[in-house]
């Protein structure tokens, strides 16, 4: 096993990298004074591993039709019922959309009780399960009520992804390649635990020097305007990874547009996207004045449209003062 420690004093936490890893490294992060375990699962998962502690599974919905306020009410609720208390953990065993609301539902029971994620995708690897985001939606758009609540701990059991379909996989991989652009640029010469290492590395990294989102962390969202305003349209059905994907090459050219980076630099984002069998390309119809709407409620949007874009000192947010240069962009990607 490998350990890599998100240094953040008292909330500092490990993530653990390994192979058949979970239940060895699950009983050394359980916190001394917990009785109880609530399990936050999904039916398809199948992986729940026995701790030293009384336990019990909670099962939440598929898809972001169930991340959703009300099952964070549901799940309080269930565990209010089983006598869960603020001195006991909860272990979140799934992907992005598990340790999320396990995360967020944590962060809210008796004003917080410990979890520890174990993510069982790539996507919830290299991103989701570390960091200490939390979020669910609401209708009007995506991750827009939630809390900043680190876990106590991070699983990543490498064996855990061998029978993961394959868009999960593309679905991980929009989120790897996020990273090349970040700092971490030969993530794709790498091994699987190699690549997933890089990606934990640079975020503990990022999160380290800014916890709550105020500066330099905003960059993790590259890619994501677009992509969370395209996973509201429920007629594209796109993964998480899928829409970052798209939005990383639509922010890719954006930048060209403002002459932040040339064209060189935007066919070396088509490249590395293509290299982990990414699409880049928009759906075929869209309703452009919806795209915009979720746009202007994306976190980031303080003072109107803001995009994390590339350029010479890096990737960075920038405010968008012209609206048709977003409409230009997005002509190149049909």
């Amino acid at each position: 096993m490998k350990q890599i420690q998100v240094e953040l004093g008292e909330r500092s936490y490990p993530v653990i990298i390994g192979t058949e890893c979970l239940a060895q490294a699950l009983d050394s992060l359980l916190p001394k004074q917990a009785k109880r375990a609530a399990i936050v699962t999904q039916p398809n998962i199948g992986i729940t591993p026995a701790t030293s502690i009384e336990q019990e599974t909670f099962h939440i919905g598929d898809g972001e039709n169930a991340k959703t306020l009300k099952t964070i009410e549901d799940l309080c609720s269930e565990w209010a019922q089983w006598g869960l208390t603020r001195t006991d953990v909860v272990i979140a065993i799934g992907g992005g959309l598990v340790t999320d609301v396990a995360g967020f539902a944590s962060a809210v029971y008796h004003r917080g009780v410990k979890v520890i994620h174990a993510p069982t995708t790539l996507l919830g690897m290299v991103d989701a399960a570390i960091g200490g985001k939390t979020a669910v939606n609401l209708e009007e758009g995506k991750n827009l009520v939630g809390s900043f609540w680190q876990p106590a701990g991070v699983i990543c059991d490498v064996s855990s992804l061998s029978s993961l379909p394959e868009r999960e996989w593309r679905c991980g991989y929009g989120e790897v390649a996020k990273y090349h652009f970040l700092g971490a640029k030969d993530l794709h010469k790498l091994s699987l635990t190699e690549q997933i290492m890089g990606c934990i590395q640079l975020k503990a990294e990022i999160v380290r020097e800014d916890e709550r989102e105020t500066g330099r962390r905003a960059i993790l969202n590259y890619g994501h305007t677009l992509a969370h305003a395209l996973e509201m349209e429920k007629d594209f059905s796109l993964a998480h990874g899928e829409a970052v994907a798209i939005g990383i090459r639509y922010a890719a050219e954006i930048a060209r547009i403002l002459g932040r980076i040339d064209q060189e630099r935007v066919e070396e984002h088509e490249e590395i996207l293509a290299h982990y069998g990414l699409s880049f390309t928009l759906p075929s119809s869209f309703d452009w004045d919806r795209i915009v709407s979720f746009f202007q409620r994306d976190k980031k949007a303080l003072e109107g449209i803001s995009f994390v874009l590339d350029g010479p000192n890096g990737v960075e947010v920038v405010k968008i003062e012209n609206q048709e240069i977003l409409k230009e962009a997005m002509e190149a990607l049909k």
